[in-house]
């Protein structure tokens, strides 16, 4: 995993509010190729042993409803590159031609997808992705350009990374689509309220950094799939 020279970056991320991240990941570079060594080695054991799941969600998918087995939307990765990221469709097709913020109980989502979102695994086609080198494990996740477009300065340092899987934020916000239930305009909650917060998660995680940090999220996620809840900072700020 890569870190570019400053003048390499793109124009936008350029910025004051971007070089005070960039400059801790540059003296972490050894650790960041530890980081791809080991996206790759479980990435590669996790799809060989999850080959059986992968097969039986295509089947399971193709006879619910007709359309793709995996749902492939733009979203934006490491330096603002566009890539069309896997996931196990879950939604009936072309629904993302509406918005692309999902509710509780959205109608959209099929008996099989409402299964697949409820046990997290239209996630895991994103070991896909991780091989292919557009994603992390470890990472923010991957927004749509629709949201990216209204990155702040400092938000455009959580590019200097690829995208993730997972992350503390992912996990703090694991039910964020009750979150943006009853809004009247869910794109406009998302980006005032819901992204914020996120962000102030992500940007504290490149500030520390480290690939043991990365193998305690990937176990936290594997916690908060089977149910347990993490409170993060700012949800105990607001409960004072």
């Amino acid at each position: 995993m890569k870190i570019v020279e400053w003048d390499q970056l793109p124009s936008k991320m350029q910025t004051e509010a971007v070089r005070k991240y960039y400059d801790i990941l540059k003296k972490k570079r050894i650790e960041l190729i530890f980081k791809r060594v080991f996206d790759l080695a479980v990435s590669v054991a996790a799809l060989a042993v999850l080959s059986p799941v992968f097969l039986i969600l295509a089947i399971a998918i193709k006879i619910d409803s007709p359309g793709p087995v995996f749902y492939r939307q733009e979203r934006i990765t490491q330096y603002g590159r566009k890539f069309r990221i896997h996931k196990f469709r879950t939604m009936v097709q072309n629904a993302d031609k509406g918005s692309q913020l999902t509710v509780n109980n959205d109608s959209r989502i099929t008996r099989v997808g409402k299964v697949i979102r409820d046990c997290r695994l239209d996630e895991i086609a994103q070991l896909i992705d991780v091989i292919q080198g557009t994603v992390t494990l470890v990472g923010v996740r991957p927004e749509s350009p629709k949201f990216v477009a209204c990155y702040t300065d400092e938000m455009m340092a959580t590019l200097l990374l690829p995208a993730g899987v997972t992350s503390l934020a992912s996990i703090y916000y694991k039910d964020e689509a009750k979150m943006l239930d009853g809004a009247e305009d869910t794109d406009k909650v998302y980006i005032e309220k819901i992204l914020p917060e996120k962000m102030y998660y992500n940007l504290k995680s490149i500030e520390r950094f480290s690939l043991w940090s990365d193998i305690k999220v990937m176990f936290m996620t594997v916690f908060a799939v089977l149910g347990k809840e993490y409170t993060g900072e700012i949800e105990r700020d607001n409960r004072v």
